[in-house]
């Protein structure tokens, strides 16, 4: 099954080349997604050396491999989320199958490091700003920070975190997770999250609790970039190469410079407290000026748009990219008869990487139970480990293969 998408084509050669969605195949082999002459179809044109070329996404599993693969076989992949919902994707043996990559590393083909984030300007804008005189009102009858969670015990074990702190300053948690405190009824659904009433009740907090679900070099969502849009000051748990993406050198506490929860509440107290130092903290977003160059370079230089009419969006970007360098390396074969200089791309282990998940022991009397969630992360990185290794030794061999045989290796120890 495949469809033509209207907002991106590429034009090589003459040739329209079709686009096509995530886990399809385009291929010269008739028992493909899409044979050469359903292409010919639709582009009214054939190249003597069909490229074949699969896109694979987020749902990429052992089914889905066409073997056995040529030479010529291109695969890409495109996996903006988190390693939870895929961890063999992100161990060496299988991230080097690929050939293009469009991830939140900024190592990969495509980078999505900023796929949260819609532009400068909305990082400047003081829509939502809440002046700091209100805000310390506002503190008679809220707490100094807010947590907003309801993916409860991810492999990043932020609640745990979370419940630690709370024994030492004041937090307001309107999630699922460690929830005391109600949000409206219109916007308890988390796809409220975006709306411009659940935007003006955290923008009245000073400082928000922005934990990622998992521990990635940039690996960074709307947990980070909203509340910055917001005026509100993160206090920012997850990708540890986070100081790289930061507006300013401040503009967000980071939980990694803490030894201890304890040392986190004393610090917020103390800026809650004066507003001169609390200050500091917004200073950047109250001028206007974004002075980290790397993030400003990355803006400007992607070629996609984030909620943008006016612009590609970051598939349509992925799929034009990886058609024109298929392209490019078929004319370039035609022509000279030769294989093209650094042909063909290939994936690196820094294109997708995260470390084993780990759990936080504080304080024994406030410590949860090691639930079976909890559990369940590490156990799954670790067998995660073994599926990459046999799924890169069965496609290495280049014939199909069953279900009964990947399991069988998986679990041959």
């Amino acid at each position: 099954m495949y469809f033509e998408k209207e907002s991106c084509s590429v034009t090589q050669a003459g040739v329209q080349w079709l686009n096509l969605w995530l886990n399809l195949c385009l291929s010269g082999s008739s028992d493909s997604h899409a044979s050469a002459s359903q292409v010919a179809g639709i582009t009214g044109n054939v190249s003597p050396h069909p490229a074949n070329f699969c896109i694979f996404s987020t749902d990429f599993n052992i089914d889905s491999l066409p073997l056995p693969r040529k030479a010529h076989h291109d695969w890409a992949l495109f996996h903006e989320e988190s390693p939870k919902n895929n961890y063999k994707l992100f161990h060496k043996p299988v991230i080097t199958l690929f050939n293009y990559t469009a991830t939140f590393s900024r190592h990969s083909h495509l980078p999505l490091t900023t796929q949260y984030l819609e532009s400068i300007e909305v990082l400047k804008s003081l829509r939502y700003l809440v002046p700091l005189q209100s805000k310390n009102k506002l503190r008679k009858r809220l707490a100094p920070l807010v947590y907003v969670q309801s993916d409860c015990d991810p492999p990043s074990d932020r609640d745990s975190y979370v419940r630690e702190l709370m024994a030492y300053i004041e937090v307001d948690s309107y999630g699922e997770c460690l929830r005391n405190k109600d949000l409206p009824q219109q916007l308890k659904n988390p796809a409220s999250m975006d709306a411009d009433g659940f935007y003006r009740i955290i923008a009245q907090y000073k400082f928000i609790l922005a934990f990622e679900n998992a521990v990635c070099d940039d690996y960074i969502t709307e947990k980070f970039w909203r509340p910055l849009k917001l005026g509100v000051v993160p206090v920012y748990y997850g990708s540890p190469s986070i100081t790289d993406w930061l507006p300013s050198n401040k503009s967000a506490i980071l939980v990694s410079e803490f030894s201890h929860p304890r040392e986190l509440a004393t610090y917020i107290r103390r800026l809650d407290s004066d507003d001169g130092l609390y200050e500091a903290y917004v200073e950047w977003k109250l001028k206007g000026e974004i002075s980290n160059q790397r993030l400003l370079t990355a803006l400007r230089e992607r070629k996609w748009g984030v909620q943008d009419v006016n612009q590609d969006n970051y598939i349509d970007a992925f799929e034009c990219m990886v058609c024109t360098k298929v392209w490019d390396n078929i004319r370039l074969q035609e022509k000279v008869g030769i294989e093209p200089a650094g042909w063909p791309w290939k994936a690196e282990d820094t294109h997708l990487s995260c470390p084993k998940p780990t759990v936080f022991a504080f304080s024994p009397l406030r410590a949860p139970p090691l639930s079976s969630l909890r559990e369940m992360w590490i156990s799954s990185f670790e067998q995660s480990k073994k599926e990459a290794q046999a799924l890169r030794w069965l496609v290495d061999r280049n014939q199909n293969f069953s279900s009964q045989e990947f399991w069988g290796l998986v679990f041959k120890d």
